[in-house]
């Protein structure tokens, strides 16, 4: 029999996530609050998290004249998609609850350093970023009221690629983006596009590689397939940095990486130089 028969007390002293913020890629703690402060970057190993659609909207469009656009257009389900662990309607319900967005991008019309502009921008915390029929729709006819009011056009990208429940019809959004950035282009505003962690598959593959200038946050993700099946298809071992920001700006890829700090900044000069009206 133990000598201490006292009723045990729970511990007063809260967990350390209740303490610190925890970077996820070099797990260094720092002060709570620190990591949102600082705009979700390590301010050791200057790692940049990922952002919300509404977090990257505040930071990039002037304040207060962000106006958000084609809300009602949504995903389709004319497959009737199901698997194993459910069906695609109760999957993407419970996805559009919990983020409180309709779709994998938010668009609107709104200024950039003055600088009329049509905003996009992919969250991936909705079915992973992924390329579905309602997000196709919404940067279509968010292209054609740039066209309409003479925009510039800018898009945050931010995706696992297609989506994989609507079939050939999230395919075919990658055509149909493309074709709507060429509209854009023959009408002579500019597209500037933004590839932030990870932008990959259908995304990279269209609209995504499309803008007269590219752009993308240090370190971010960015390809087509991943680093293992291409390394067993090629059956060679690829570079550490493969599909790393840094490494498509060394080849050619990235027109320039930037610092989430001075995004705003960087996109309001190029819309200034390609001569969008304020």
């Amino acid at each position: 029999m133990g000598w201490y028969e006292g009723k045990k007390e729970k511990s007063a002293v809260p967990p350390a996530k209740a303490l610190w913020d925890v970077c996820p890629k070099c797990m260094s703690h720092f002060p709570k609050g620190k990591w949102k402060a600082n705009g979700k970057i390590c301010p050791k190993c200057n790692y940049h998290g990922r952002l919300s659609a509404r977090e990257r909207i505040s930071m990039t469009a002037d304040e207060g004249t962000f106006e958000e656009l084609y809300s009602e257009v949504g995903y389709s389900d004319h497959l009737k998609f199901h698997d194993a662990t459910g069906d695609y309607r109760s999957k993407i319900e419970a996805v559009k609850a919990k983020t409180g967005e309709g779709e994998s991008i938010v668009v609107g019309k709104c200024a950039i350093g003055g600088h009329r502009a049509m905003l996009g921008v992919m969250d991936f915390s909705f079915m992973g970023g992924s390329l579905g029929t309602g997000t196709g729709e919404r940067i279509a006819r968010a292209v054609e009221l740039a066209v309409k009011e003479r925009r510039g056009l800018v898009i945050f990208s931010a995706s696992g690629g297609a989506r994989m429940h609507e079939g050939i019809l999230s395919l075919m959004q990658m055509a149909k983006t493309s074709a709507a950035i060429g509209r854009l282009k023959a009408a002579g505003l500019p597209y500037i596009s933004v590839l932030t962690d990870p932008t990959t598959g259908g995304v990279s593959a269209s609209y995504a590689m499309l803008g007269d200038v590219n752009l993308t946050e240090p370190r971010a993700l960015i390809g087509f397939a991943g680093r293992r099946v291409i390394e067993n298809t090629i059956k060679q071992k690829l570079p550490d940095d493969f599909q790393s920001a840094e490494y498509l700006e060394k080849h050619g890829f990235i027109d320039r990486v930037v610092e989430r700090g001075e995004m705003k900044g960087f996109i309001a000069k190029l819309l200034s130089y390609f001569g969008v009206s304020k």
